[in-house]
């Protein structure tokens, strides 16, 4: 298995949800700690894996998906660790929420999309599914009523609007309840209004469900 996730936020026997936070290229758990503490009060707690050299995979995910293996599987298996783990700490799958920025949040597309499971809800911030490809979602609609926070930049310099968009639309198909905005600007960046939302999808306002 792969090593411990870092820790923080409200002790997991006193949680009512965990957040697996899945961070970017050349950022850390820290980060993702830092980022937290912008989302307000909400009961919950945080795993977050590191990737290897910080990276998950190694070119864009814009490209076919054979140019980001073998690293890409290692990286999904690192979060389907992640998960077991927060399943070990007593987290149901209903009970956790998958969130990631940039690279984490291609990297949470991709699990979700081609591995879809009933999770508490998705938090996708400035990213998209990997390669040239979509990938094929169920009819079953496995995510039925899962409700997605999908935020970015409109002239995010490395992750296009339109594969943002794309990526909403597969989340919808797949049955997720998805809340998408793009804001204005050219920055790499997770605005206050990301949080606030983020922070009312975790504290359950009916806001983030719409």
């Amino acid at each position: 298995m792969s090593p411990r996730p870092a820790e923080w936020g409200v002790p997991a026997d006193r949680a009512e949800l965990a957040v697996l936070a899945v961070h970017g290229r050349g950022q850390d758990p820290g980060f993702m700690r830092d980022t937290s503490m912008r989302f307000g009060t909400a009961p919950v707690r945080f795993f977050a894996p590191e990737a290897d050299g910080n990276t998950w995979y190694p070119e864009s995910f814009l490209e076919p998906v054979e140019r980001n293996e073998p690293a890409l599987g290692r990286s999904l298996q690192v979060l389907e660790d992640g998960l077991a783990r927060i399943a070990q700490s007593g987290f149901a799958a209903r009970r956790v929420v998958l969130w990631g920025f940039s690279q984490g949040a291609c990297l949470v597309s991709q699990l979700i999309l081609t591995t879809p499971r009933p999770v508490a809800g998705l938090v996708l911030l400035t990213g998209g599914y990997l390669g040239t490809e979509p990938p094929t979602v169920s009819v079953e609609r496995p995510l039925r009523g899962v409700p997605a926070v999908v935020r970015s930049i409109e002239h995010d310099p490395w992750v296009p609007r339109d594969r943002v968009v794309a990526t909403a639309d597969l989340l919808r198909r797949a049955g997720a309840d998805v809340d998408v905005r793009i804001d204005p600007g050219e920055e790499h960046i997770i605005t206050d209004e990301a949080c606030r939302s983020a922070t009312d999808l975790l504290t359950g306002s009916p806001r983030a469900q719409r």
